[in-house]
């Protein structure tokens, strides 16, 4: 789960508003197969020197992936140089302000209903539990990274820190509010509005579960739905 949008992401985007790399980028995603520099240019009518820059900028954004073959289908000696090939690349690119993690909600629910079939568990109670576990992987993951710098072992302070750090990074966008952090964004926020029960009960399990694996105690989540912002606040009295 990731929400901060990363620059090289945005670059990527902005990258297809030159109507020529557009049109180059949409005729390789249109085949099946890789295409070579030149098969591009003759398709197009657009220069070949031209068509190679547009293709490896986009592949240097990771929107095209790149493979070499001989188009002769000869081999051995007197075949000639492999051709460079572009193809759509398998990555995903894309940008979502305010930050949304639906991909993060999709596979947390489907997980959670395949399960429920195979052990005849209610499926919300098994969604509640899969969101807890995966609240305690982020702050694993977070933890792994180590401590912010400038703080002492066991300090409040640096477990404030961590916690606000990790919420920025998958997009909660904290906000310290007195003694509490509100969340200003909610990355499942068309979810939650048509399901609200459902969706709300799952972020509040899957920040319970952030907050165990960090390891803070005297902090608490809990419901709070609010316009305009998440459901959940978290309570830290003992930590500020």
């Amino acid at each position: 789960m990731a929400g901060a949008v990363k620059p090289e992401t945005v670059a990527a985007v902005a990258s297809l508003d030159e109507p020529t790399r557009r049109r180059i980028y949409d005729h390789v995603c249109a085949h099946g197969s890789p295409v070579s520099r030149d098969e591009v240019a003759d398709a197009l009518g657009v220069h070949r020197r031209t068509v190679a820059f547009h293709l490896d900028r986009l592949a240097g954004l990771g929107l095209l992936s790149v493979s070499f073959a001989r188009r002769t289908g000869r081999s051995g000696p007197g075949a000639g140089r492999p051709a460079k090939l572009y193809q759509r690349s398998a990555g995903e690119v894309a940008v979502s302000l305010p930050p949304r993690q639906y991909d993060l909600a999709g596979r947390l629910l489907a997980g959670a209903l395949a399960h429920a079939e195979e052990s005849g568990e209610p499926p919300g109670a098994v969604l509640d539990r899969q969101a807890h576990d995966f609240g305690q992987a982020m702050a694993q993951e977070q933890s792994d990274r180590g401590k912010p710098p400038g703080q002492p072992e066991g300090s409040s302070h640096r477990d404030t820190r961590a916690l606000m750090s990790l919420l920025e990074v998958h997009g909660f966008e904290p906000q310290l509010a007195g003694s509490d952090i509100v969340l200003l964004n909610c990355p499942f926020h068309a979810l939650a509005q048509e399901h609200p029960e459902l969706v709300c009960g799952m972020n509040l399990h899957l920040l319970e579960g952030v907050l165990e694996g960090l390891g803070q105690t005297g902090v608490r989540a809990r419901l709070d739905p609010a316009p305009s912002r998440c459901c959940v606040r978290i309570e830290m009295s003992d930590q500020i």
